[in-house]
């Protein structure tokens, strides 16, 4: 659905002003940055670029996320602006659905963008945002789906993946755990695919039959979506443990470690080269050594990780501040007041780190090396 013709022109305006002056290196200085040079400078952090978008007044965000080389932000009325995040201009900006339609789930795959909108499966066009494919596939889904080069796989409230082939959206088989318990994520890979219970049960099966590779059993409900790095699998469970599960040479899967937080975990681990970042409720965040599974530290106002360059990692708190935290000495290196900072994204890809404000306003830095 489109906009008002009024708000359209407007916006095709406001475009224009990009076009001519687009996303700005020093607009992080002075009193109209999101955030002061002045702040930042002393924790070694340097603004790439600031881009202002035309939200409207009182709208709120609802994502701020990194995916490969974009940076999408959609507000709370579907309106959805995909940015090159090492620049900050404007790949496309437009509506993806009317005002209110729920949308839930946000991958890339090729030149796609998956998503699910009012419970149909919705490719759009990576490049400028439109519908290239809406499936309706008369499933009640409920976590987002995900493909490989053959098959998209949907997870639906009748406690089975669904398989489709991707070329036409053909049913061609499901599947479903041997206790038949809900399956709330699904993985996708061209080895394997790989899926976590609310039973607890994280298990990988062949990617074009329901042929079970191996399974690992967690004694809680599996929080958020597992996350896989290489041959690891890691993923949050609500007997308060962050789990790494490994799959072996020998086809099986292998519990690597086990850490213990003090809370029921409701959400995914961040995972990077280097670290695990767990947040806890009521307990803040915790660096966990990826190899070791032991704790490096705990920062008890952490909200989420927003990014990590070599031993430090960048964390937002829930007082609005930029912490920097240094894995190696699991000290507090230094903090930055990010007041007017309303959103933020998680980035494990890179260094940068990427904050919004309510007016629009979207900021990214990165240290200084």
């Amino acid at each position: 659905m489109e906009r008002p013709v009024m708000q359209k022109m407007w916006l095709f305006l406001a475009m224009g002003l990009f076009a001519v002056c687009p996303a700005t290196t020093d607009g992080a200085g002075g009193s109209e940055g999101l955030v002061s040079t002045n702040l930042l400078g002393p924790a070694k952090l340097a603004s790439v670029w600031q881009t202002t978008l035309p939200v409207r007044p009182g709208e709120r965000l609802e994502m701020v996320r990194v995916l490969e080389d974009r940076l999408y932000v959609r507000t709370a009325e579907n309106y959805v602006w995909s940015l090159d995040r090492r620049t900050g201009d404007i790949v496309f900006s437009r509506s993806i659905a009317p005002a209110g339609f729920p949308i839930f789930g946000w991958t890339a795959y090729d030149d796609r963008l998956i998503t699910v909108i009012d419970n149909q499966v919705v490719e759009l066009d990576a490049n400028a945002g439109t519908r290239k494919r809406v499936s309706n596939l008369n499933l009640s889904i409920i976590a987002p789906p995900v493909r490989n080069s053959e098959f998209f796989y949907v997870s639906a409230a009748d406690r089975r993946v669904h398989l489709f082939r991707a070329e036409d959206m053909v049913k061609l088989r499901m599947a479903s755990a041997d206790n038949d318990s809900q399956i709330t994520s699904v993985l996708a890979g061209e080895d394997m695919v790989v899926f976590g219970t609310d039973a607890g049960n994280l298990v990988a099966m062949a990617t074009d039959a329901p042929r079970k590779l191996w399974q690992f059993d967690a004694p809680g409900a599996i929080a958020g979506p597992v996350v896989r790095s290489g041959s690891s699998f890691f993923f949050a469970s609500k007997d308060t443990c962050v789990y790494r599960v490994d799959a072996t040479e020998a086809g099986e899967g292998s519990m690597a470690w086990r850490y213990q937080t003090e809370a029921i975990l409701d959400r995914e681990p961040r995972v990077t080269a280097t670290a695990v970042y767990q947040y806890a409720p009521g307990r803040g965040v915790t660096a966990i050594g990826r190899r070791s599974g032991k704790a490096l530290w705990t920062l008890a106002e952490g909200v989420d990780l927003l990014a990590e360059a070599g031993n430090r990692a960048y964390v937002f708190t829930r007082f609005n501040t930029l912490v920097v935290m240094d894995n190696a000495s699991g000290n507090q290196v230094f903090w930055v007041n990010c007041a007017d900072a309303a959103y933020y994204a998680t980035n494990t890809n890179d260094a940068r780190i990427y904050l919004a404000g309510q007016g629009g306003r979207v900021l990214c830095i990165e240290p200084i090396r």
